[in-house]
């Protein structure tokens, strides 16, 4: 036992010395979500989150020489988590809105996307814009960056805000609401595992939120995202990236 613990501190230290990081040997704790199939989910085998941006970076941080502590919370406690120090990243389905780096910086975008439409199989109208959803009841989960346009626009009879997409789908499942909006990629993995065998994503609509998923730290943490951008850079060219998100459905 002994032998197998000092193998393992001289892999680090080689691990640190190859690497050229001042984070190398560091562990960072990483702010991911238990609901967010296919970015950040909680695989109920493993007790663990697993996903995209979790296999990200954890790629990045073995480029860097640094550890990764995944902790798992919602969507709408991480950026406070971050900026009070609870946790040094966000890797999860978070876009990188303008509104949000005023709080917080972002890396490079990883995959970027609109919000997806989700209504139930039996209703076949074709839902184009906000206008076409005139007097309805519709949810959103809260935190995101699809809440402002929606309240914004005035259309909408009712806004219900939940915790988590699953939540929201279950809603529109059972018919307690007509409509939802969340992150497309996550809409189409849910239903494409046949989770909400009642719903499916309107094709005819055109989002009007489209940005990019990034890594994002503390606004102070300037060298960490300097590592993670050239570490993101590489692993891009690499082909690193482009085969996490083809494992995930999302090349």
């Amino acid at each position: 036992m002994k032998l197998k613990f000092l193998t393992i501190a001289a892999v680090m230290t080689a691990a640190a010395l190859t690497s050229g990081s001042a984070y190398a040997e560091k562990v960072f704790k990483v702010g991911s979500t238990p609901t967010g199939s296919p970015f950040t989910f909680l695989d109920a085998k493993t007790n663990t989150i697993q996903g995209v941006m979790v296999d990200i970076i954890d790629a990045i941080g073995k480029d860097d020489g640094f550890a990764v502590k995944i902790e798992p919370m919602q969507f709408s406690a991480l950026i406070s988590s971050l900026t009070t120090k609870r946790i040094d990243i966000i890797s999860a389905a978070m876009f990188a809105t303008d509104e949000r780096k005023k709080v917080i910086s972002f890396s490079e975008p990883v995959y970027s996307y609109g919000e997806g439409l989700v209504v139930p199989k039996t209703d076949d109208k074709p839902y184009v814009s906000f206008a076409d959803m005139k007097g309805m009841t519709v949810g959103v989960q809260v935190g995101t960056a699809f809440v402002k346009p929606l309240q914004d626009s005035g259309m909408f009879k009712e806004i219900k805000l939940y915790d988590t997409t699953a939540d929201l789908m279950a809603d529109i499942n059972a018919g307690r609401i007509q409509a939802g909006f969340l992150d497309f990629p996550i809409a189409a993995y849910a239903i494409g595992q046949g989770k909400f065998p009642k719903l499916k994503l309107d094709r005819s609509y055109k989002p009007v939120v489209v940005n990019g998923v990034a890594i994002a730290t503390r606004k102070d943490d300037t060298a960490l995202l300097a590592e993670i951008n050239k570490s993101l850079a590489k692993l891009q060219a690499n082909g690193t990236i482009p085969a996490i998100l083809k494992k995930w459905g999302l090349d």
